[in-house]
């Protein structure tokens, strides 16, 4: 078939072109013939013989009826976070009303606009800006054939784009109208090198770089850094160079680190000023100094307990010898090793974190000074766990220097008599006797205990109850340290399972934990986790007051939420996770963070306006960039293929002409009847030309 544009000949031969192809090849040799022969009227002849093979091969004319189509023009508009600063809202809404104003105005084109780089409902934000996935999904119905070009409103700050011009999947240009100004500068903070795990008590090393672009270096820059939302000692980086910053870990799990360098000499934003580094704290090994006041069957309990976890190095000592018994025999020849007080006591006593008394009397081995010692071990945030029910009130550590810290006052008084421990009203909403397995109902489903000791409280919560309603677990902060008081030597009855036992592992975990705060179990707390594309909001408090949350969006935005009672203590609320970067929560007293994304986007490692990343693909689609700020946007024209698709202060789209078939018309090039009477003519002219 021959085209002629909207024309074409198309030939339906009468009989196989091979052989067709051999009469043809026949009548030549016969024209050759009768030329070598010199035969008159040859000519004639041969004419007559072509319009016999013409005629046989039947050619005819095809006429399309055609219907064109228009051009598809893309303008892709780039909702990044980065698009949302300084002036760039403006003039990204000012040019996409422009562009549509002036593409309606050329006619014929078809104007696509699609939206992309912001975060969509339910789902995560994405990593940087990527504005070409949302590209190829908008062109997905449509054929190449139809593009006439894709015009991109944005920053430059694109992390999606193809290397070149192969991976797009379609040919035509690409230009850029870019939103921001000329030399612009900005101050940015990058960390570059951050542990996500770190031994309690010892610091992590963190590289940071702090950069004034576009210079990058030189002077120094103030630092001011937060712990959990408690300020550090600020400290000063100089511009341009990583440097090293050595940041404390003081408690297990998660520790949220902010960082923000002072505003520089030129600012786009200062969300690129901010970096958040979540740091979880992990202990190597737990050190715990266990006194028994004598041997009794909990002795075991608490030595069972500690010994099952291989993360706790557990040092124990029994005082063995009776008080009743007065022979004068030394005491340090009463053991087979010698009871080390003033190593324990005095050395190194703050290696440990936690220090248990179990049933523990005074007996004159430990001097006033080390029960002082312990004190100020507690109050500079050491943590001191006491279990006893003893008679003897004068030999009861309420009588010594360690009362000023204990949140409970043995009157000397021992309750014996079968009881229940039961959870206190406010203990149902403690973490460390909330939902304690078998505390539900009316009745706790678990054994009885048949001890408890008789005493006034004065400081901290009561947690648990036991005869009468009276204090059984105590919990109390002093200074910086921490000290429970259980007021009972019976909880062995439950690890033995008399009368079905009950959780005494899990409480005596909780209790050890709490002593020690650990996050989970801080009774007043608050904690967010980002979820399904949600930020979860959880307030641990003792008050049932109805609460609110303030919630910082990584934009800046607040947003205030009330917290519905879940029960056990807890209140929770939440919101979509519609910006990527840090979200920041408060109740007015405590403050939690939560991160969608990325803690640090890609978006903001450099917001200054730039063609740089698009300049390969632009080149090579024979597109161009143009500054908004330069005179707005462009002209914009159609231009043919293999034409120049920008010039100075205009644009191309490509002309495509492309188009659909609505309907074919055929008309026989040889009827059969003018076949006949050329043939018939030419043979008599021949014959009348040869009988001359």
């Amino acid at each position: 078939m021959i085209r002629l544009g909207s024309l074409a000949i198309d030939w339906s031969p009468l009989l196989p072109w091979p052989v067709l192809g051999a009469l043809t090849l026949v009548a030549v040799l016969l024209v050759a013939i009768g030329l070598w022969r010199r035969a008159r009227g040859i000519w004639l002849r041969a004419a007559a013989l072509a319009i016999l093979l013409l005629a046989l091969a039947a050619p005819s004319l095809i006429r399309e009826d055609r219907r064109y189509l228009d051009d598809v023009a893309v303008l892709l508009v780039d909702d990044s976070a980065s698009q949302q600063i300084e002036h760039r809202p403006a003039q990204t809404e000012q040019a996409v009303a422009e562009i549509e104003r002036r593409v309606k105005a050329i006619g014929h084109i078809d104007l696509r606009i699609v939206h992309a780089g912001g975060v969509r409902p339910g789902e995560p934000p994405p990593e940087g800006t990527r504005l070409f996935d949302s590209l190829g999904g908008a062109l997905a119905d449509l054929s190449s054939r139809r593009l006439a070009g894709v015009m991109i409103v944005s920053d430059g700050e694109i992390h999606d784009a193809p290397p070149d011009a192969k991976g797009l999947g379609f040919d035509a240009p690409i230009h850029l109208l870019l939103t921001g100004e000329k030399d612009e500068g900005d101050r940015r903070l990058t960390v570059t090198q951050a542990p996500t795990f770190a031994l309690v008590g010892k610091s992590v090393a963190m590289k940071l770089r702090v950069d004034d672009l576009p210079e990058g270096g030189g002077g120094v820059a103030d630092l001011t850094i937060l712990r959990d939302g408690e300020a550090l000692p600020p400290q000063r980086l100089p511009l341009g160079s990583e440097q090293q910053v050595d940041l404390p870990i003081e408690h297990g799990g998660p520790t949220v680190f902010e960082i923000e360098v002072a505003r520089g000499p030129h600012e786009l934003s200062l969300a690129n000023n901010r970096a958040v580094v979540i740091v979880n704290g992990v202990r190597d090994r737990l050190r715990v100094l266990l006194i028994s006041g004598e041997p009794h069957p909990g002795e075991r309990t608490w030595r069972n307990l500690l010994k099952a976890d291989p993360a706790v190095d557990l040092v124990h000592f029994t005082i063995l010898r009776p008080p009743e018994k007065q022979d004068g025999t030394p005491i340090n020849e009463l053991s087979l090793i010698a009871f080390p007080i003033r190593e324990l006591f005095e050395l190194k006593l703050d290696q440990f974190d936690l220090v248990i008394f179990d049933r523990y009397r005074r007996r004159g081995i430990l001097p006033p000074a080390y029960f002082e010692n312990i004190a100020h071990y507690v109050e500079a945030g050491g943590a001191l766990l006491e279990s006893a029910a003893t008679e003897d009130g004068p030999l009861s550590l309420n009588q010594s220097p360690l009362a000023r810290i204990l949140p409970g006052q043995m009157s000397g008084t021992i309750l014996e008599r079968g009881f229940k421990p039961t959870v206190s009203e406010i203990g149902r909403r403690h973490p460390v006797t909330a939902d304690l397995p078998g505390s539900g109902g009316q009745e706790p489903a678990w054994g009885r205990w048949f001890r408890q000791a008789d005493a006034s409280i004065e400081r901290g919560v009561t947690v648990m109850n036991g005869v009468d309603g009276r204090p059984l677990l105590v919990l109390d902060r002093f200074g910086k340290g921490r000290v429970a008081q259980l007021l009972s030597d019976q909880i062995w009855l439950w690890s033995r399972g008399y009368e079905g036992g009950g959780p005494q592992a899990e409480l005596l975990r909780r209790i050890a934990h709490w002593l020690m705060k650990e996050p989970e179990l801080e009774e007043e707390d608050l904690r967010a986790v980002t979820s399904d594309g949600r930020i979860e909001i959880t307030r641990q408090s003792l008050s049932k007051a109805p609460a609110t949350v303030e919630v910082t969006l990584p934009s800046g935005k607040v947003v205030k939420l009330p917290m519905a009672d879940k029960g056990a203590g807890r209140m929770t609320a939440s919101l979509p996770a519609s910006e990527p970067g840090l979200y920041r929560i408060t109740d007015g007293t405590h403050r939690a963070f939560a991160a969608s994304g990325e803690l640090n986007p890609l978006e903001f490692a450099d917001l200054r306006a730039t063609d740089e990343k698009l300049r390969p693909l632009l080149t090579a689609t024979g597109g161009s960039a143009h500054r908004l700020i330069d005179g707005g946007v462009p002209d914009i024209r159609k231009v043919r293929a293999g034409r120049d698709m920008a010039g100075h202060g205009w644009i191309g789209l490509r002309t495509n002409d492309d188009y659909v078939v609505t309907g074919v018309s055929q008309l026989p090039l040889l009827p059969a009847l003018a076949v006949l009477l050329l043939a018939l003519t030419t043979l008599l002219l021949a014959w009348q030309r040869e009988g001359r």
